[in-house]
């Protein structure tokens, strides 16, 4: 029997391994799809990004309704669970996958379902329990595996009380306590997201602050207002020991202190889905991390394979893992690939949810840019007042002397949302006077995007 060559297969079917997949086949490839979950979407629809912000939804649609004197007495008497959150997550998922599934169709993409491993630079095998193992051909690879919780050694997590991000959407009861170690992105989006269901929640951080990749007053802020929720946050500690048992995880930290709650959430880092993969045999090297190193174009040490996604760590967006795979695919195809990752913007789910893009003010002070700051605080927009979603604002960077945009911080609702509005401006090919486009651009009114007119106008005040 003649063996089967593909022009393209790719290995995973997240944003990453998707984008790539798309751009060959809509170029005329013969493109495989290798998926080793029976489902489709990887990481981001089954159990990272769609879940969780399905979970963030709904209870800070719960959480507005409580906070509306129109409805607290109705919603005083609604109980939902954490079981309940997670079934209204199972339907966003399986709509997702659908909908999935019919690119690959409509693209003439075959999906081969099974754990991949190559067998040599050209072949990989693919092991399922429905087809057994079976041997494909194809010219170029893109690897698009994404990434797991890390899991320390000394830390049982096949006991009922030790959750990660990944087995926290299995908890099938509503916990009084939670201990999440790891004060990272997902830390303090599942903090936000328990505690507003009336979980205890301590959240332990092994730094000094929380996220401190994001302005100084925007992570200030996260910490005020994680804290007035209730969340008890625990700065500089790392953990000496976990106890588990059979009622409760206990957590023992280095500074003496002792944690007890009804689980462990360890949300402390991630590793590279590299293991099966039997990189080994064809001399493609993985760093601590698991993960696999690639140039600027996503190409391994083998050209013709490139990776792209959570599995080669930074930045770990599916926003961006869907531009690796596209720009990745171009790079097959075209032998180029003029397109870069640039000005990637921060999204962080937690309630009020943050965004920024661009330099902070503690790193405009160190390489001494003259720059000035204009606020626009929620509170004070129509929009916000109406949604009683008062809590926040817009924050923008600007050059004093050239008036260019240098960073756009934003903590409240629709954060996330109305970023993008500041990336167009500080993408223009001319920034100098880039402050004015807000200043000159006409919002509907109410909205929450006239707050980049209200702060570029405060700016503009302040010189």
């Amino acid at each position: 029997m003649k063996e089967k060559l593909y022009d393209l297969i790719v290995i995973g079917s997240g944003p990453g391994g998707e984008g790539a997949a798309m751009k060959a086949a809509k170029a005329g490839k013969k493109v495989a799809v290798v998926e080793k979950h029976a489902l489709i979407g990887g990481n981001c629809a089954h159990t990272a990004t769609i879940p969780s912000k399905v979970l963030r939804f709904s209870v800070q649609l719960l959480g507005r309704f409580r906070s509306n004197p129109l409805f607290q007495s109705a919603v005083e008497k609604i109980q939902i669970s954490y079981p309940d959150l997670l079934k209204r997550a199972e339907s966003v998922i399986s709509k997702q996958v659908q909908m999935r599934q019919t690119f690959y169709q409509r693209n003439n993409v075959e999906v081969i379902h099974g754990l991949a491993s190559f067998v040599d630079a050209n072949h990989i095998k693919v092991t399922s329990k429905s087809s057994g193992t079976r041997t494909f051909r194809a010219h170029s690879f893109v690897i698009a595996t994404g990434s797991t919780p890390y899991h320390p050694t000394n830390i049982d997590f096949t006991h009922k009380r030790a959750l990660d991000s990944d087995s926290v959407l299995s908890l099938q009861e509503t916990p009084s306590s939670i201990a999440i170690y790891g004060a990272g992105v997902i830390g303090c989006e599942y903090a936000s997201i328990l505690q507003s269901l009336g979980i205890t929640v301590h959240l332990i951080n092994t730094r000094d602050r929380l996220l401190s990749f994001l302005d100084d007053e925007i992570t200030d802020a996260l910490g005020y207002h994680l804290r007035d929720q209730g969340v008890c946050i625990h700065h500089n500690e790392s953990y000496h020991k976990v106890e588990l048992t059979d009622t409760q995880a206990i957590l023992w930290l280095k500074s003496g202190k002792k944690i007890k709650a009804d689980y462990l959430l360890w949300c402390n880092g991630r590793s590279g889905n590299t293991d099966a993969l039997g990189l080994d045999k064809i001399g493609i090297p993985i760093n601590r991390r698991q993960q696999i190193d690639t140039n600027e174009y996503y190409q391994t040490c083998l050209p013709h394979i490139y990776a792209v996604g959570d599995v080669i760590g930074y930045p770990s967006l599916a926003s961006a893992s869907f531009d690796q795979g596209r720009f990745a695919a171009t790079h097959l195809i075209e032998g180029k690939c003029k397109y870069k990752l640039q000005s990637i913007p921060t999204g962080i789910y937690t309630s009020p949810e943050i965004s920024s893009i661009g330099q902070t003010e503690q790193e405009l002070t160190a390489a001494n840019v003259p720059y000035e700051i204009g606020y626009s605080a929620f509170k004070s927009l129509a929009r916000s007042q109406i949604e009683n979603c008062d809590v926040g604002m817009l924050k923008i960077l600007f050059h004093r002397e050239t008036l260019e945009i240098l960073g756009v911080h934003c903590f409240g609702s629709q954060a996330s949302e109305i970023i993008h509005i500041g990336q167009l401006v500080m993408n223009l090919k001319d920034r100098q006077n880039s402050l004015m486009a807000f200043i000159n651009t006409t919002f509907n009114y109410p909205t929450t995007a006239e707050a980049y007119r209200v702060a570029a106008l405060n700016g503009l005040n302040r010189l």
